[in-house]
């Protein structure tokens, strides 16, 4: 799969999903205006340009990036890990993409509802399978 930011400056790389996800937490709705519809992905992508992003660290155990060009939203990346959540929107040929689940579904607002039949975890169900993994969030303000 390949995408890139709106400028062109940052361009991504990675294998081949064909599934996403949408986070509700109260970052990624303050982030992008809305729910981050995402591929999750568990290697690190090839990332072009990475001199026009800009990283952020998010909380203590997550950080997220952006093109500072054009402000596009690149990607979530869970700090110790080779976890990248990196912005549907990127990758705009892939047409057989499946909306496979919904994270942070008790922290959706009321005012938008997608229709589709998905996995739905709550904030608990997450953390708790983070924990099986050994990763602690510090952060319960999601």
């Amino acid at each position: 799969m390949k995408g890139h930011c709106l400028c062109g400056n940052v361009t991504i790389e990675l294998e081949d999903i064909n599934t996403f996800e949408a986070c509700h937490c109260t970052m990624c709705r303050r982030w992008g205006s809305g729910p981050l519809m995402a591929i999750h992905s568990h290697s690190k992508p090839d990332i072009q340009g990475e001199d026009s992003m800009t990283v952020y660290p998010s909380s203590a155990w997550a950080e997220r990036a952006f093109c500072h060009k054009c402000g596009t939203n690149l990607y979530y990346h869970q700090l110790g890990s080779e976890t990248y959540v990196l912005s549907l929107g990127l990758f705009q040929e892939n047409p057989n993409l499946s909306f496979e689940s919904q994270i942070f579904i008790d922290k959706k607002p009321d005012y938008y509802e997608f229709a589709n039949d998905t996995v739905n975890l709550t904030q608990q169900q997450l953390f708790d399978k983070f924990a099986e993994k050994g990763i602690r969030p510090k952060d319960k303000k999601l």
